[in-house]
């Protein structure tokens, strides 16, 4: 496990910024009534940002029609990042994702496209992943006359980052290890991969961002009906799924996230199925520290970034052997 080692005021900053957090977490509406998600929704949940110059808007084939697609496109493209945002599978969308996918396109030399997949509860699981998994085969299919590259990756943070190892199991499942194959790379931030709750999820009753309330109304939302036993099903909870040839893989946590148990384990049982596994753990950090402007969240974003980059060149590097 790599615990990332934090100064004695990067510590200080952070907990004065998650005293911030607590006190704006007072007026978060409810994940569990329409009322509440409209309200959410309406400024894109916690992760509204200012516009981004330099975005293509598309539209990609999904499950059932079209997803819409925000593709920022560098000058030297030396692979293809799939980003899909998080939101507890209920709020959330491409947009919100302009500035980092702007940031990762121009840093790591990679074409990003954001994709809008089908929300809960107006559209329960299987939809939203059925719009990961169509656009990840698009992707197969069509990134070397599209963007001049055959070289994929995937990455997201909470909900995201469930979808998308979702999406490379689901394509192993589908279109056969020839398919996973072609992705060099996870970039998996604070992800949700038991949807039965491990230890911190179920003990999270008060904590930042995402307290078990919260959690319990989104997996509520995306698998209505079921309870945590059932979600523990591999074909919804990953963690539980035989994880043998996926890629290379960056697990991103901080030690007060309730999906802290997630990626411990889901980061041993991903090295124990033989694939490369990098934990960076990053101290008194909460879930979607990643967005926020303290030294820990904007080093957590560079290491991102740097992972993908360096994981890029060595895909390029072996493929001109």
């Amino acid at each position: 496990m790599g615990n990332v080692v934090a100064s004695d005021e990067e510590l200080e900053e952070t907990r004065n910024f998650n005293a911030l957090v607590t006190a704006f977490m007072a007026g978060v509406p409810d994940f569990a009534t329409a009322d509440g998600l409209e309200a959410l929704r309406a400024n894109d949940g916690f992760f509204a940002g200012p516009e981004v110059e330099g975005v293509i808007e598309r539209e990609l084939p999904g499950g059932d029609g079209p997803v819409p697609a925000r593709v920022f496109v560098p000058d030297q493209v030396d692979a293809v990042y799939l980003n899909l945002h998080g939101g507890g599978w209920c709020i959330g969308s491409a947009q919100s994702s302009d500035a980092e996918a702007h940031a990762l396109a121009q840093g790591a030399n990679v074409a990003v496209i954001s994709i809008d997949y089908r929300l809960a509860p107006e559209h329960p699981f299987p939809a939203g992943p059925d719009d990961c998994e169509t656009v990840a085969q698009w992707l197969l299919d069509n990134a070397m006359a599209e963007f001049g590259t055959d070289r994929l990756l995937i990455g997201g943070g909470s909900a995201g980052a469930h979808l998308a190892a979702l999406t490379l199991l689901r394509l192993r499942e589908h279109h056969g290890q020839a398919a996973v194959d072609r992705f060099v790379g996870a970039n998996l931030v604070f992800g949700a991969y038991d949807l039965g709750m491990t230890p911190t999820q179920r003990a999270a009753v008060d904590s930042l961002v995402i307290p078990l309330p919260t959690l319990e109304a989104c997996l509520a939302n995306f698998l209505p009906g079921l309870d945590r036993e059932a979600r523990r099903d591999p074909a919804y909870s990953p963690l539980y799924a035989d994880l043998a040839g996926l890629p290379p893989a960056l697990f991103t946590v901080g030690t007060i996230d309730p999906l802290y148990d997630d990626s411990l384990f889901m980061a041993a049982r991903w090295q124990a199925a033989g694939n490369d596994a990098t934990l960076d753990v990053y101290p008194e950090c909460p879930h979607a520290f990643v967005a926020f402007p303290t030294a820990l969240g904007r080093q957590a974003r560079d290491r991102a970034q740097e992972w993908v980059a360096a994981t890029v060149a060595t895909s390029v590097q072996h493929t001109s052997v």
